[in-house]
Parts: C-alpha cells; sequence; structure tokens
C-alpha cells in the first residue's frame, strides 16, 4: 500500500471513529460560519483539502473551542501538508475532550509527518488504550512499525546553539550600595568598602557556544556528552569580565513521556581571566507525562564546590531536592510550570557564615502570542539560613533572594531567534553587606543547529 492511499484511510477511519465520540458544540455558530464548515466538509469529503483548509482557516477566531470545527481544521491542515497548524486545532480539541479517539488519532499523524516520532509515538498508544475497532488498530500498529523502523535510523543525535546578546546589567557584582559599613564587632567604627564591592553599572556583551550529542545504545537506554562555553566582556570593569566553561555526560532511561536520565558534571569559572571556582556534581531527574496536558518532574543533585586563592575559605558542598510540574492549557497555546526546591549547603573551610539551609519556589509560563512569538516569564522566591554567628557582625545570617524575568522569543527564521528579556533580583539580610538590587536587560540572537 503506497503512502498516499495509506494516509487517505487512516483520514477515512479517523472520520468514522470520531462519530463514535463526537460531542456536543462547545461555540455557538452564525447560518454563515454553519455554511462555510459544511462547504469545508463537502471539499474534504472530496479530497480537497487545501480548499477547505482556505475556508476554514478565516474563522478559527470565531469558531476556536467549538469541537466540530476544531476537527475539521485539524484535519484539513493535516491533509494539506500543515500539520504544526493541525495540532493546535487537535490541542484545542483534547483540552476538552481526552477521550475524542478520532482527533488523538490524527493528532498523532501530524506529529509523525513533523519528525517528531516520541509524541507521535505516545498518542498512538493512547489510542490503542482506547480499544479502538479493528482497522483503526491496524492502521495504528503500522504507524507505530513505521516508527520502530525510522528510530533505529535516529540512534545518533547532535544538537548545538551559538548565541551572542548585548545588555546593560545594573549592579554587575550583586554588590550592596552601600560605600561605607559599620561593623559591630569593632564598636561600629565605619569603614570604607573596595570600589569592587559596591554597585557598579555596566553595559555588557556575551557570547556563548553550545551542544550535545546523544547515541541509544539500546530501547529506552541511551548516553549524552555535552557542553556549554558562555563568556561576558562588562565595558566599565574588566574585574568582572566572566568565562563559564561546563561539561555533562549521563544515562537516559525511557522515553519522553516517562525518562529518567542521570548526570555527572563539572565546571569553570573564570574572572578576569583568573580561576574564580570549580564544581563537580552529579544529579538525577524524572519527567513524567500524567496526561497529554500535565508533567510531573521530579529532581535532585550534589554538587562540591571549591573557590580559589583567598576566597578558599567560602568552599562548600551542596544537596538540592525538589518536585516541579507543567501543565498545558488554551489547547496548547500557554504552558505555565512550578517548582518547589529546597537544599543544605555545608562549609568546607570554617566560611564566616558557615553552613546554609535554603528553600526556594519558582513560578512561570509561556503564552504563545503568534505562531512565531512566544511571551514568557518567571518569578521566583528563596530563604536562607546560616548555621554559625558572623564574629564581624554578630548576628546569624539569614537572607531573602527574589527576582523574576519577562521576555519575548521571536522565531524570525528556520532555527534562528529573537530575544529582548528584562530581570531583576533583590537580595534582602540582615547583614548589610550582602543586600542588593540588580536590573539586567539584554537583547540576545541565537541559532540551533540540528545535526
Amino acid at each position: 500500500m503506497n503512502r498516499k492511499i495509506f494516509r487517505r484511510h487512516a483520514t477515512v477511519l479517523a472520520l468514522a471513529v470520531t462519530l463514535l465520540f463526537l460531542g456536543n458544540v462547545a461555540v455557538a455558530q452564525t447560518d454563515a460560519q454553519k455554511a462555510a464548515m459544511a462547504q469545508a466538509e463537502q471539499l474534504a469529503k472530496q479530497n480537497r483539502p487545501a480548499e477547505a483548509y482556505a475556508i476554514l482557516a478565516p474563522l478559527e477566531d470565531a469558531l476556536a473551542g467549538n469541537v466540530d470545527y476544531d476537527y475539521l481544521l485539524g484535519v484539513a491542515a493535516l491533509d494539506s501538508g500543515k500539520p504544526d497548524k493541525a495540532t493546535l486545532a487537535f490541542e484545542r480539541l483534547l483540552a476538552t475532550n481526552p477521550n475524542f479517539a478520532g482527533a488523538r488519532l490524527d493528532m498523532a499523524r501530524a506529529y509523525y509527518q513533523l519528525g517528531d516520532l516520541v509524541r507521535a509515538r505516545t498518542e498512538f498508544e493512547t489510542v490503542l488504550g482506547q480499544n479502538p475497532p479493528g482497522d483503526a488498530r491496524a492502521t495504528v500498529e503500522r504507524y507505530l512499525a513505521l516508527i520502530a523502523q525510522a528510530e533505529k535510523g535516529q540512534s545518533r543525535t547532535l544538537r548545538a546553539y551559538a548565541e551572542i546578546a548585548l545588555g546593560y546589567d545594573s549592579n554587575i557584582s550583586n554588590s550592596t550600595s552601600q560605600s561605607i559599613i559599620a561593623v559591630p564587632a569593632l564598636g561600629n567604627i565605619a569603614f570604607t568598602l573596595n570600589p569592587n564591592n559596591v554597585r557598579q553599572p555596566s553595559g555588557y556583551g556575551t557570547g556563548a557556544v553550545g551542544g550535545e550529542y546523544i547515541q541509544t545504545l539500546i530501547a529506552d537506554v541511551a548516553v549524552f556528552a555535552g557542553t556549554d562555553l558562555r563568556l561576558r566582556d562588562n565595558w566599565k570593569n574588566n574585574v568582572f569580565d566572566a568565562d563559564n566553561r561546563d561539561l555533562r555526560g549521563g544515562l537516559i532511561l525511557g522515553q519522553a513521556a516517562n525518562q529518567i536520565r542521570v548526570t555527572a558534571s563539572g565546571g569553570r569559572y573564570y574572572l578576569d581571566s583568573a580561576l574564580n571556582r570549580e564544581t563537580e556534581g552529579v544529579g538525577a531527574d524524572w519527567r513524567y507525562q500524567v496526561n497529554p496536558n500535565n508533567q510531573l518532574n521530579l529532581f535532585s543533585q550534589y554538587l562540591r564546590t571549591r573557590f580559589g586563592g583567598e576566597l578558599g575559605i567560602n568552599s562548600f558542598n551542596s544537596a538540592t531536592g525538589g518536585i516541579g510540574g507543567q501543565h498545558v492549557l488554551q489547547g496548547g497555546q500557554a504552558v505555565l510550570f512550578g517548582t518547589v526546591y529546597f537544599g543544605d549547603e555545608r562549609d568546607v573551610n570554617r566560611r564566616a557564615d558557615g553552613s546554609k539551609r535554603f528553600a526556594g519556589l519558582r513560578l512561570g509560563g509561556n503564552l504563545r502570542m503568534r505562531e512565531n512569538l512566544d511571551l514568557f516569564g518567571y518569578v521566583g522566591y528563596q530563604t536562607g539560613k546560616y548555621g554559625r554567628e558572623n564574629v564581624a557582625f554578630v548576628t546569624t545570617r539569614k537572607d531573602e533572594l527574589s527576582d523574576l524575568s519577562v521576555g519575548i522569543n521571536w522565531r524570525f527564521g528556520k532555527d534562528w531567534t529573537l530575544r529582548p528579556q528584562i530581570s531583576w533580583s533583590s537580595n534582602s539580610s540582615n547583614i548589610q553587606i550582602y543586600e542588593f538590587t540588580r536590573t539586567d536587560a539584554s537583547l540576545a540572537l541565537r541559532r540551533d543547529f540540528n545535526f
């Protein structure tokens, strides 16, 4: 059976299954809209999907959310070579009608045409779980066989990126704005801080490159390795010019819908070309897709951080764990996420404030404003309490860190993204030298590569 006939049969089967699961119309229609839908349905039956899509697409603002409309639009888009448009219509429909087997079958076909084999397989397997009729089951099983065959030829994956950015940072060192500090242990004698330890603004430029290689060993088992290099040049004070070099590698178990990633990592961080600190660590991350609209995430990490030179007293070992979740709404137009985490830093060289216990919360989301334009943002809060009284300031340090960020991703070409972003952070502390506020505005240009 050639592919054209196979796709046509799959469409007919999906339409037949739809009749068994079709719900009530969710959005009222005018007579003109009903006539347009009837005409589009007739064109679809005549195997003229492009003409059907041309009639249905202008009605999307008015009828999105209507079960009949979304399904007709999705099928017309899919069969006229627009699988990306089809997924949007099917996502809206399945968000409120998760048992709509016909739509789920066509959603799987759309993912298959897009080359997203992991999601396609998940959707096809979901259809099988709904006990479809024999012909539909046979169609699904043929697609699953094609996916399995394709995946044998995709045992290797290589992705990379390059990014440059320009920005303005109101506080390049996360330092206090007070240049004179009173020290309680010395009778509140006032000391003038080194200018490098006082808030300094600067424009800057950054460059970054990185990539990741994944090698599948056997079904549901793969290994990976990745690296990132990021450089930053501050235009007013080179003391805080930064150079980050990170490596990672590990094991991937399972598929995207239920996957565990175990990672070993290491990195070096330089300031003004001098080694500032080294890190090594291990971590584990489990992601589980509860249903098409909800995902659960559990994670943990152990990290060894060692500072160089005179800063060695600040070295520590840290353990972090947390739970997160992601929820898709508005038919895939928006995604919300949240993470709760907690951890412990154990000082190893008697640092002034001792060990630290911390906990935090991060909430955010992404909104698709247009096909190639996304608005994103997040807010975060973290509290930290240290375990040793600071001798100089005669108190045990407590910090509260708040931050937020908003930006836009504009995908203006294949694999090209322009990202304007503004971020704000503030740390309040009962020890003045650790208090700061910071605002960072940037414009980044990114190019992704998929080999």
